[in-house]
């Protein structure tokens, strides 16, 4: 894609080096307006980097950044016309709420009856009218969030960065802001770019994941796409729980240990062995006396892990295999308990071939 007449945010061949490391390796991707990307990946995979360049805190080493078309790889900061939420908030002791969010309109000069405009709008978005004297001292972790949130806002930005905003608020509250950040971000129609090592957090908000691994992207594409269809075992086992099942072809087929005959959604031809993937939401426990029929295996249970809306079984296979059983928490559910025998079954639809 080009980047004259590109509305978003693009990079080409993006790279960031430290001495005789490199921390960002090649990144092309294109973030088009009113998308919102998250950048996945562990402690130490690039995301943080790759967000700050595009911020412009950080230089790269090579390549180039584009936004709305026009090249911004060595504009500073303040001439990317970038909105930027901090994991620290970054919320100024000494001023007050509405010091606060209007500090970015203060520092452009715009004129105040304009400044306090703007300013109302922005803390009725995130719910924040009635707090404009307050001080940080006097607001709680999602307030302050939302403060944060709303000076990103305030001077109508057409991308905003987001550095694990959430990081330091609690389940509930953390699930409710990430709801309230969406909405936001699809009413003003911006681009957001947002970095996060939560998987949860990602596939709830996001249009698209790129998931990093050691400086490059792994897979990118949906949520549902990347949480189903893993292209490799990392991605797999780092977006949720995954069940991967040593395979071999034999005799014309795909097989286990035993008498485990398995078929799969993405066949991978190529590959004389492998691993078979599968969700455990996917994995059910079949009753006494089904039919014999691909991927059924049997088992011992391990574990067994009351979660309140699902039952997780740890059933451990005789080659050694361990696979994870997530059972609906229906009514009269009769728990399966330690050592008991077990045959656990799944749909090829919900099973693809992985490489060892």
């Amino acid at each position: 894609m080009r980047a004259e007449g590109f509305t978003g945010v693009r990079l080409e061949r993006v790279s960031k080096t430290y001495g005789a490391e490199t921390v960002v390796r090649e990144i092309s991707l294109a973030i088009p307006q009113g998308e919102f990307f998250t950048l996945l990946g562990p402690s130490g995979s690039g995301k943080t980097t790759t967000l700050s360049m595009i911020a412009g805190f950080t230089l790269p080493s090579q390549g180039s950044i584009h936004i709305d078309g026009k090249d911004a790889t060595r504009a500073p900061p303040r001439a990317r016309g970038l909105g930027m939420v901090f994991q620290n908030y970054a919320i100024f002791p000494h001023l007050d709420v509405f010091g606060n969010v209007a500090f970015p309109l203060t520092v452009r000069k715009l004129p105040k009856p304009e400044i306090a405009q703007r300013v109302a709008e922005a803390l009725a978005m995130v719910k924040l009218t009635g707090f404009e004297k307050r001080f940080a001292r006097q607001l709680s972790g999602g307030q302050q969030q939302r403060v944060a949130l709303a000076r990103a806002i305030v001077g109508q930005p057409r991308v905003v960065l987001m550095d694990e905003p959430l990081g330091a608020l609690d389940k509930n509250l953390r699930y409710h802001m990430q709801v309230e950040i969406k909405e936001i971000s699809r009413r003003l129609g911006m681009t957001v770019v947002y970095v996060t090592h939560d998987q949860e957090e990602a596939l709830t908000m996001s249009d698209r994941i790129a998931i990093m691994d050691r400086g490059r992207i792994a897979q990118m594409g949906p949520p549902r796409e990347v949480y189903e269809r893993p292209e490799s075992a990392f991605v797999a086992k780092f977006l949720g729980e995954a069940n991967l099942i040593p395979a071999r072809r034999r005799d014309g087929a795909l097989r286990g240990a035993g008498d485990a005959r398995f078929e799969v959604a993405v066949a991978r031809p190529e590959l004389a062995e492998g691993q078979v993937f599968v969700r455990p939401e996917k994995v059910s426990l079949l009753p006494e006396g089904a039919a014999p029929a691909a991927n059924q295996v049997s088992g011992t249970v391990r574990h067994t892990a009351f979660l309140g809306n699902v039952v997780r079984y740890e059933v451990t296979l005789a080659e050694g295999a361990v696979v994870l059983c997530d059972a609906t928490n229906a009514s009269g559910t009769v728990l399966r308990q330690p050592g008991e025998p077990v045959r656990l079954g799944w749909h090829s639809a919900d099973a693809i071939l992985l490489e060892a």
